[in-house]
């Protein structure tokens, strides 16, 4: 079985420029717990300047009645957003850090080092009361330099580790993985570090590959995937970024090699569908438009 983060809610909505209300939100929540959906990424702490599609962090969690067992992960980036984040409903803390240096000098005026310097001492802190995922930006490339050395993303791992994360996350932030490199860094991770250590992958479809990828994940033992209904998403800081990949469609790939997700792609479909008629455009994902494959080879 795998396991889906549903990060719908919050990579998916923070580039769009169609902003949704706090009550479409809550319904977009749980319409996703409704089709199965138990692990999300629903909000991210961060200034309503930088992302103004975040700026009801909060409300959208206290109007949202959780059901029991539903796990929810709030994404924060730097000490205030960590400490709003803990004065929160979320179970979970993401906090995110790119590995790559330019990308960080592009986005955040500082190098790696520097980042981590201010990142990690909050990390060691908020870990001592609830659980932290590390999600690493640009482990398989960055825009701005191409390649990411493979001893920096297990080098940022360690540091992560040390400072009290209980679980990583790959982060593809422009879509530069491929197959073949998904394949190797997972498994340059796991003889680091063993298979007991929680790995994720966070993928974007910016070049056509992210199922490809993550089915090459899952092949080389990786069963926790973020993933982005109807296939929103983007980030504001990264160039060429595109959607995540879709959810459903990941759903729809995984039913037809008999390998099980606890999610209904029925009402995953419906529920995609439906947030699609709040965009002025229609979404990436594929399985939405062309119908499951089981049901056209029945017909």
């Amino acid at each position: 079985m795998i396991t889906i983060c549903e990060v719908g809610v919050r990579d998916g909505l923070q580039n769009e420029s169609t902003l949704l209300s706090t009550e479409q939100k809550v319904d977009m929540l749980s319409m996703l717990t409704d089709s199965g959906v138990t692990d999300l990424e629903a909000v991210s702490f961060v200034h309503p300047k930088h992302v103004p599609a975040m700026a009801d962090a909060e409300e959208v969690l206290l109007s949202w009645d959780r059901p029991a067992g539903i796990e929810v992960a709030g994404l924060a980036l730097n000490e205030r957003g960590i400490q709003r984040a803990l004065h929160s409903t979320i179970t979970k803390l993401h906090v995110s850090m790119a590995v790559s240096n330019a990308f960080n000098q592009k986005n955040s005026n500082c190098s790696v080092e520097e980042g981590l310097a201010n990142l990690l001492p909050n990390v060691q802190e908020a870990a001592e009361d609830i659980s932290v995922t590390a999600i690493l930006a640009t482990s398989f490339g960055c825009p701005f330099s191409g390649k990411v050395n493979e001893m920096d993303v297990l080098s940022m791992t360690e540091k992560f580790l040390h400072a009290g994360a209980s679980k990583i996350v790959l982060g593809d932030t422009t879509g530069m993985a491929n197959p073949y490199q998904v394949k190797q860094l997972v498994r340059l991770f796991y003889s680091q570090f063993g298979e007991n250590i929680p790995l994720g992958l966070h993928f974007h479809n910016t070049r056509g590959l992210a199922l490809a990828n993550v089915l090459a994940g899952y092949e080389a033992g990786v069963t926790h995937f973020d993933a982005s209904l109807g296939g929103l998403g983007g980030c504001p800081y990264a160039p060429l970024a595109v959607g995540n990949v879709c959810t459903e469609d990941l759903v729809h790939m995984f039913h037809e090699i008999d390998v099980t997700t606890g999610i209904n792609l029925d009402k995953l479909l419906t529920s995609a569908r439906t947030v699609e008629s709040w965009f002025p455009k229609s979404l990436p994902g594929m399985v939405m438009k062309a119908g499951k494959r089981s049901e056209l080879a029945r017909s």
